[in-house]
């Protein structure tokens, strides 16, 4: 089966599915689309094609293109069902997701390039590290409750194995320690991150070891 995987090595939510692909031990090929370069890959006609929205990433399957992280990683858990990425308890199920929304819905979006160049334009100063650390801190501090608090929480977001929380909660870390954050108020979330790490799947899928990484 063709897979296709329209990525840009820093972009978490391309990240995110990296590793769902790898944690699925789905075979795939990368077609790097550089955010940055030339006013951004991403607003070619040829790609602007395949997303109208001009995001990655793009996953295109046997020539059937899905956009949106969270419709990806939700495709590949109904389709590819093992190893699977959710509990089987519908609950659980739901408390899973709820982690990966904090992440996907409420600190990814306003921490996203297009976010800060607009709001660069319009204000003319360099905030982009405080607005950068306070929605990281402030969904890290509702995160770190949820796993304190949990009857779940392992090695991993859910238990001992990597599954859905874990794929978005490793590309934020990294996202953390890339702005500077502090971290050390976080002892549950940096040690699923370094669990994580450890795990082939996370390592591999990581910005250094893409075809396009830049140092």
């Amino acid at each position: 089966m063709s897979v296709i995987l329209y990525s840009y090595f820093r972009s978490s939510a391309a990240y995110r599915v990296r590793i769902a692909l790898n944690l699925k031990n789905i075979d795939y090929e990368t077609h790097p689309v550089h955010l940055l370069k030339n006013g951004g890959e991403q607003f070619n006609a040829d790609y602007l094609a395949l997303n109208p929205q001009g995001r990655v990433p793009v996953l295109v399957v046997q020539n059937t293109v899905l956009s949106q992280s969270s419709a990806i990683i939700e495709y590949l858990e109904e389709t590819f069902p093992n190893p699977p990425l959710l509990p089987t308890n519908p609950i659980e199920r739901a408390y899973v997701r709820s982690l990966a929304q904090i992440i996907a819905c409420d600190i990814h979006p306003l921490n996203n390039l297009r976010v800060l160049n607009y709001l660069k334009s319009i204000l003319k100063s360099d905030f982009q590290q405080a607005w950068r650390s306070h929605w990281i801190e402030e969904g890290f501090s509702a995160l770190e409750q949820l796993l304190h608090k949990s009857d779940y929480c392992g090695r991993c977001c859910y238990g001992d194995t990597p599954g859905m929380a874990d794929a978005f909660l490793i590309p934020q870390v990294y996202n953390a320690q890339r702005f500077g954050c502090e971290m050390n108020s976080f002892p549950l979330i940096s040690g699923i991150y370094e669990n994580c790490m450890q795990e082939t799947a996370f390592s591999i899928a990581a910005p250094e070891n893409q075809p396009d990484t830049e140092t």
